[in-house]
């Protein structure tokens, strides 16, 4: 499998169950309605545990332009690669939320509120302060990407296992960082599956919060490039 093949699976698959475990508890009429941020956030890992460990033999299951970015920036990933894997990311996550849809296309058209049903698709503030929330977004993205950077050394790489590791960290920081924002550590996450809001047939859907997106995207990007830049001082400590 190429690395852009990989990437584009991997992401797909992260959203098909992220997403996925987003609508079956937040849309009306499902058998997991009310499940609560418990279950939205094992998903979550479970998601990231799925494509990670299903790609990483292929193309290092980056799977998120924010850990991408930082890999270009540490020398992990060649930059003349760096166009390809945040294409088939964002493709990906289009992908795997246009079959969330076809999934639950019955339960959004059974669900009134037009903000649930973007909840299903992307994230949003709980407190709308654009600042504090990208802020959040860069703290979330920082912690994360600066994780994987060590978990992907050398020394402590378990390979495919990886994947364990990376899906704890998901849920760790799902469950301690992302009450603020929804935690979207990840463009591709949020952009491609608001897009697809845009674009598809959804009764009573509203609009896609545009004035929004630019957070989720920037916040990560700032993050990522911040737990870059700090990784080698503190590998050396």
């Amino acid at each position: 499998m190429s690395p852009f093949a990989a990437e584009l699976l991997g992401t797909s698959l992260i959203i098909l169950f992220g997403n996925g475990v987003v609508a079956n508890v937040v849309l009306d009429r499902t058998k997991g309605h009310g499940g609560g941020l418990i279950a939205i956030t094992f998903g979550w890992a479970i998601a990231v545990f799925i494509g990670v460990y299903a790609t990483t033999a292929h193309s290092g299951a980056h799977l998120n332009p924010a850990v991408s970015l930082a890999n270009a920036i540490t020398g992990t990933l060649p930059w003349a690669l760096l166009p390809s894997y945040l294409a088939a990311q964002f493709i990906g996550a289009a992908i795997g939320q246009l079959v969330v849809w076809v999934v639950y296309r019955d339960h959004f058209d059974a669900t009134p509120d037009p903000a649930t049903k973007l909840a299903c698709f992307s994230t949003s503030p709980s407190i709308r302060k654009p600042a504090s929330n990208l802020a959040t977004e860069a703290i979330a993205t920082f912690v994360f990407v600066t994780a994987i950077l060590f978990i992907d050394a050398p020394e402590s790489s378990l390979g495919a296992l990886n994947a364990l590791p990376v899906a704890l960290l998901v849920l760790g920081v799902g469950l301690s960082l992302g009450g603020p924002t929804g935690y979207a550590i990840n463009p591709a996450r949020d952009l491609g599956p608001r897009l697809m809001h845009a674009i598809l047939p959804i009764r009573g859907k509203g609009d896609s919060d545009w004035a929004y997106a630019w957070v989720p995207v920037a916040g990560p990007l700032l993050g990522a490039v911040l737990a870059a830049m700090a990784f080698p001082l503190l590998r050396s400590l």
